[in-house]
């Protein structure tokens, strides 16, 4: 490992949205000297929020990079978006840090977003940090500290303390300063911090114990960075992004107490694919072959293709030949970028623990693995699954002709936003776009009409209902049709018979003796799928049945393919109508994730939306909640909205299609009325 390896430290800040995560790094970025003058959240002049939409709504809306350089160390910055709408989007950048600083709003104090950073983090084994940013407008110290260590851990413990109202801190670490700040002895918190420490080095402990409490911050660095990776310490800082205070103590401390690349905990790199996958060793070692992981993508409209990646071993130049995952053919790295905001600053190479940029290579996309070598084709990083996508909204283009620039527009941005999800749904004929919540699919939706010039209508997505028989009967019809000249004619006798749920559809043949000759057979099929698509009684398409011709008649000059599709259809309508046709509704598997407390709230409302609850347990420690349950589909078209409530937008779900079954009789007669109604309609 070089020294510059050794010097870089990359941290993502994390937080819930208005803790002023944005205006920290502009704070750190003009303190390290990197800009000349702060920029303006109003004024939209910040290195992180450049977008137009983000300068409108006054909050981040993705990930953006930045970097700075202080006390020989090169530090890379990710600020990440707040909106616990927008997680997904924090999530995906954690493989590329070695630690996260989680932004908390002195005034506000814990929020969803703070819980959801500090758990993403640890689920990620990643070194975490607590900021307590806007002291300057005072606050209940001791608290939020008691807070802060209620809910997160007795780990938690002040690095620094807020003195003089807020307008300054107080180093608790590197000295021992005594004297009183705002709520406590700067020299008792120092002592707290070199307790904690010091139980990760044994010869150290004894020392200690024994009456030398002259420890030194140098003597204290490995035990200090092996308690922040195995979460034995996670520290409290606490500053002003406004006013500027506890800004250069926060700079000693990522330089001189964070994890380089070689002190954190590694992301999971594994060989090969599924339950066959074996670990693989990937080591900060700039003489090693490559080994490099996309963690964002950005297409735009006009610079292309833009790849954020973390090298984790070699070292990448221009010029260089890569792989990206099992691909046989290379690429060329024609440039290579720092990453400052917007702007891109062409270097000449990147080390072990560097984060930067290649641009316009199309194959490089989220989650890319990139290598110099045919022996890493198979590597691939087992990372914790996000939370799912939850809200769903049918999309379809607004101005007719614009339906294929709609789908490359999704296309790209799918790409780019690895917690978006596309569904289409042929049945239906319709496309399904699936996001974490409103504001994330309000700027998806907001920039496929800035960027892209594609305009949308949007409605909740349909919900795909089925019909199928209760029992079997027989059915028959003759087509018989004369113009004047060659005529059409075709007789067929089948039979329906219910199938068990999920079994299909089946076509039998046991028609003898060539009384419908073979070769308009596929045309008798033909006319039982048109019923089996367009549906009888509802409009739904039907499944689970059977049908069995088994007789019939034809004429040797007016028998045509037509004449069998409609005596086909027609036969089989006739039996359905016989045979007790009903409506199917989809019943999903629902997960839900959620605080302890509101497990009465969730259960009741599985049991309002006629759900069945299968499993319920535990998890974090007691303070989460997992329920398992099979319900409705149509009950849950607004469940995003109600969970939110329920849970302070803490809960999230995942669903999955599990099987269907007959709905209620008063769904059942809607759903035939609307249809009628429908066809009346069509029909005038």
């Amino acid at each position: 490992m070089t020294d510059q390896s050794v010097n870089i430290r990359n941290i993502a800040l994390a937080g819930h949205e208005g803790s002023g995560k944005t205006l920290l790094a502009e704070r750190l970025l003009l303190a390290a000297g990197a800009i000349r003058q702060m920029g303006e959240l109003a004024r939209g002049s910040t290195v992180c929020d450049h977008d137009p939409l983000e300068r409108e709504l006054q909050h981040s809306l993705d990930v953006t990079a930045c970097h700075f350089e202080y006390r020989g160390c090169h530090t890379h910055l990710l600020d990440t978006p707040g909106s616990p709408d927008l997680l997904g989007r924090t999530v995906a950048v954690l493989p590329a840090v070695e630690s996260v600083a989680v932004v908390v709003n002195a005034q506000v104090g814990i929020e969803v977003g703070t819980r959801w950073a500090m758990e993403a983090a640890a689920a990620r084994r990643l070194c975490r940090v607590l900021v307590v940013n806007r002291i300057d407008a005072g606050g209940d110290w001791p608290a939020l500290m008691e807070a802060l260590r209620e809910v997160f851990g007795p780990q938690c413990l002040p690095i620094n303390l807020p003195a003089e109202g807020g307008s300054k801190v107080l180093d608790c670490f590197f000295t021992d300063q005594g004297g009183p700040t705002d709520f406590s002895e700067v020299a008792s918190a120092h002592r707290d911090i070199i307790e904690q420490v010091v139980e990760m080095d044994e010869a150290l402990l004894t020392r200690y114990l024994e009456g030398d409490s002259e420890v030194t911050p140098e003597q204290l660095h490995d035990p200090f960075e092996r308690a922040l990776r195995e979460g034995h310490l996670i520290p409290v800082c606490f500053t002003s992004a406004h006013t500027g205070a506890g800004i250069p103590e926060l700079l000693d401390e990522i330089a001189r107490l964070t994890p380089n690349p070689a002190e954190g905990n590694p992301p999971p790199f594994v060989m090969g694919e599924g339950e066959a996958a074996e670990p693989v060793n990937v080591a900060p070692d700039p003489d090693r072959h490559v080994v490099a992981h996309v963690f964002k993508v950005t297409i735009d409209p006009y610079a292309g293709r833009i790849a954020l990646l973390r090298v984790h071993q070699g070292t990448v130049r221009p010029g260089m030949q890569l792989f990206v995952g099992n691909q046989g053919k290379p690429f060329k790295v024609t440039h290579l970028y720092a990453v400052q905001g917007k702007q891109l600053q062409e270097i000449s190479e990147a080390v072990p623990g560097d984060i930067c940029a290649i641009t316009k290579v199309e194959e490089l996309e989220y989650d890319a693995v990139l290598h110099d070598s045919h022996d890493e084709d198979h590597y691939h990083l087992r990372e914790p699954a996000p939370p799912p996508p939850m809200l769903g909204q049918a999309i379809e283009a607004s101005r007719h002709g614009d339906e294929q620039k709609l789908a490359d527009a999704l296309a790209r941005l799918t790409a780019e936003d690895p917690s978006l999800r596309l569904e289409y749904r042929p049945s239906l004929n319709e496309r399904v776009l699936y996001g974490h919540g409103e504001l994330h699919l309000r700027v998806v939706l907001e920039r496929l009409k800035r960027a892209f010039n594609v305009d949308v209508h949007t409605r909740p997505p349909s919900v795909p209902y089925r019909e199928t028989i209760s029992s079997a009967a027989e059915g028959h019809f003759r087509h018989k049709k004369q113009t004047g000249g060659a005529g059409q004619f075709g007789e067929v006798y089948l039979r329906a018979d219910p199938l068990p749920r999920g079994e299909g559809f089946q076509f039998v043949d046991e028609v003898k003796g060539g009384v419908i000759p073979g070769q308009f057979i596929p045309a008798v099929e033909k006319g039982v799928r048109q019923v089996l698509e367009s549906g009888a009684i509802a409009g739904f398409p039907m499944q689970d049945v059977r049908v069995t011709v088994y007789d019939g008649k034809s004429h040797p000059v007016d028998s045509k393919e037509v004449a069998f599709t409609t005596a086909g259809r027609k036969a089989f309508l006739d039996a359905i109508d016989k045979a007790g046709a009903v409506v199917l509704e989809p019943i999903v598997s629902l997960t839900v994730t959620a605080p302890a407390t509101a497990v009465g709230a969730i259960t009741g409302e599985v049991s309002a939306m006629r759900g069945r609850i299968l499993e319920q347990r535990t998890v974090s420690d007691g303070t989460q909640v997992v329920i398992e349950a099979l319900v409705p589909l149509p009950e849950l078209t607004d469940y995003h909205h109600r969970l939110k409530a329920q849970t302070a937008g803490e809960g999230f779900y995942a669903m999955a299609l599990s099987h269907y079954e007959q709905a209620p009789a008063h769904l059942q007669q809607e759903l035939v009325a609307a249809h009628s109604q429908q066809r009346q309609q069509e029909s005038r």
